[in-house]
């Protein structure tokens, strides 16, 4: 039975601005990548299928994925450049963004033992790179025993046409099991809609599950039979970087431990009932909080996961 988590998208330096601070301080990140490294410490099997430039911020890239030990399939990029955001961090502790976006890779290699493909972020919406991530998704949603899932993470400054950028994540909704989304992407994307609309509208385009985050007040989860809402944990907030990161990587691995399929030519098995759902949501948000109380992209590890939930 297949057990590995592809993470498909970008890795990039973040520049820390925060508030008052004279210095800014450059730290390697990147909404992938962070779900990559975040599974890894929930020693989950998982690939990232990359791209960075041969360039200062390529280098520290480099040498950070390398010393947490992610397996990495990096393909060329066409412009040899690196992405680079800045991330203002307000008194807080919640991030603002703006990107010198590139996602330009050569080549998209899925490995073939992948149960579950996970995408998001910058990935979906800067080309050329976002039209080889969706026929990737394609291929591997053709794969019996297998999942397709998505973070919409909406950066706007990437991409300030609402109704392209909205375009974007329902051609990803469409091709996905599940969609995850924070209840600030979906207000963005859908400003006349409650986050739960935006959701089964999500939902309605073909995805199995769609998962909204709500910050401190939790999450909820959708089928097309069963929802489920919990709380978050309270917290002593340093700052949300990577909070979200850290949600999904938990979410991926729960998707990934499923049982396998009834049969050869079915997909993978989501969670389908109100209390499937609830137990993944509440290791989702103790992931969340956790990284919440640690400054920076921090995920759990499995043990500390582990501990939090008794």
């Amino acid at each position: 039975m297949r057990s590995r988590v592809t993470v498909v998208g970008e890795v990039l330096v973040d520049l820390l601005w925060r508030s008052g601070a004279e210095h800014v301080l450059p730290v390697p990140g990147g909404s992938p990548a962070n779900v990559a490294v975040g599974l890894h410490r929930l020693e989950r099997p998982v690939t990232l299928v990359t791209t960075w430039g041969d360039d200062p911020p390529g280098a520290l890239i480099g040498a950070h994925l390398d010393a947490i030990g992610v397996e990495v399939r990096r393909a060329p990029s066409a412009t040899d450049r690196s992405t680079l955001a800045i991330a203002y961090l307000d008194e807080d502790g919640s991030a603002s963004y703006e990107f010198v976006a590139a996602w330009d890779p050569r080549a998209l290699d899925v490995p073939a033992d992948t149960a579950v493909l996970h995408t998001g972020s910058l990935a979906l919406v800067v080309e050329p790179g976002a039209s080889d991530v969706l026929r990737a998704c394609r291929r591997v949603r053709e794969r019996p025993g297998t999942a397709v899932a998505v973070d919409l993470n909406v950066r706007p400054a990437v991409q300030r046409d609402r109704a392209a950028y909205r375009a974007a994540c329902e051609r990803f909704a469409e091709v996905a099991d599940v969609v995850k989304a924070s209840d600030e992407d979906l207000a963005w994307l859908y400003p006349d809609a409650t986050a739960e609309q935006a959701a089964r509208d999500l939902l309605a385009r073909g995805a199995r599950l769609v998962v909204v985050t709500l910050g401190a007040d939790g999450a909820f989860a959708l089928t097309a039979d069963a929802q489920a809402r919990v709380p978050a944990p309270p917290v002593d907030v340093k700052d949300t970087v990577g909070a979200g990161d850290a949600f999904q990587a938990a979410l991926l691995d729960a998707l990934a431990s499923a049982a396998a399929p009834a049969s050869e030519e079915d997909r993978l098995p989501l969670p389908t009932t109100a209390d499937e759902l609830t137990r993944v949501l509440i290791r989702c948000v103790t992931a969340a909080a956790i990284t919440c109380t640690r400054v920076g992209s921090d995920p759990p590890t499995a043990a500390e996961l582990q501990s939090a939930q008794l």
